[in-house]
């Protein structure tokens, strides 16, 4: 799989590369990582980076890339990374390609593309990334760089939670130490990655006060657009109080529910050990076992949500 994804970037000479909206770490960096890799093997090539900015994650912005533009996509070759479903690509056109490349590390519910290369073992798209950039270096005479390494190890960071989360394997911890080879600043990528504003910490105080813990264990948070306005915190800001309270004694599961501007609520979704990402199927969204994300049209549906998962804790419990 890796081969015939290695040998398709080598016959096109355009290359679009997409990630999901809303994007995390992992999707911007398994997207700039890839970039920065067919950017120094193959400088003579375009590629064409789509999807919304997010300031939040701007130190992961591969500019050069976001710098370039192809003229027809029509006769380009298209990658996919970090996204289980069509509905959640970032950025129209995806579709039109010459070819199409499914990278992603989600439980399948989605099959799309001409290669699809899915991996739900791997902790995040970044790893799969380093894998298939490993084989490259050995087999087709890659070249990594710094720039790549750093990109693709913040990816690895930020979906395994600094390597604290159970989909950590040995596996993982090996590529990541690859990476670290390249000696980029470590110290620095921390700080840009868990350095908060003074606003962000003093509404995480607020959370820290009025988030409610039910007797099946679930922990519920409502985050409205008053509530973000007064602080001054986007709704993607918000996304960094996610493990606010996760250390509490008796939680099983949790979920944020945060006011968009639309009158909807994006649902944040967290578990120490029981599978949530069907609950998240359940209302247009999707994600990992223990992590994932959906979306509620209004308040009834976040306490259909809530129903869902003081369920599934209850009947964990027998």
């Amino acid at each position: 799989m890796q081969r015939d994804i290695i040998e398709a970037i080598k016959k096109y000479e355009t290359i679009y590369i997409y990630r999901h909206e809303k994007p995390d770490p992992d999707a911007i960096g398994s997207q700039t990582g890839l970039s920065a890799l067919i950017a120094h093997n193959y400088p003579e090539k375009k590629v064409v980076l789509k999807g919304e900015e997010e300031p939040s994650l701007a130190f992961l912005t591969d500019e050069a890339a976001v710098e370039q533009r192809a003229d027809d996509i029509h006769d380009s070759l298209v990658i996919v990374c970090d996204t289980a479903n069509r509905e959640r690509i970032d950025g129209d056109g995806w579709d039109q390609g010459d070819q199409l490349i499914k990278i992603d590390h989600h439980p399948e519910v989605d099959q799309y593309g001409t290669i699809m290369w899915v991996e739900p073992a791997a902790s995040s798209t970044c790893e799969m990334i380093i894998d298939l950039g490993l084989i490259a270096q050995k087999e087709y005479g890659w070249k990594w760089t710094q720039h790549a390494a750093r990109l693709l190890y913040a990816g690895i960071i930020g979906d395994t939670g600094r390597f604290q989360y159970p989909n950590t394997t040995p596996k993982t911890l090996r590529l990541a130490a690859e990476m670290l080879e390249y000696q980029f600043d470590t110290t620095e990528l921390f700080t840009l990655f868990y350095e908060n504003s003074e606003a962000l910490v003093r509404l995480k105080g607020k959370v820290l006060q009025e988030f409610t813990l039910t007797d099946n264990g679930v922990g519920i948070m409502y985050l409205t657009k008053d509530m973000l306005l007064e602080y001054g915190i986007s709704v993607s800001e918000s996304a960094a109080l996610i493990n606010a309270f996760s250390n509490i004694q008796g939680l099983k599961a949790w979920v944020f529910f945060v006011e968009e501007d639309n009158g909807g609520y994006r649902v944040r979704l967290r578990s120490k050990g029981i599978v949530i990402n069907e609950i998240a199927a359940n209302h247009g969204g999707g994600g990992h076992t223990l992590a994932a994300g959906a979306k509620a049209g209004d308040l009834e549906e976040t306490k259909e949500i809530i129903s869902e998962l003081e369920k599934i804790c209850e009947d964990s419990s027998e």
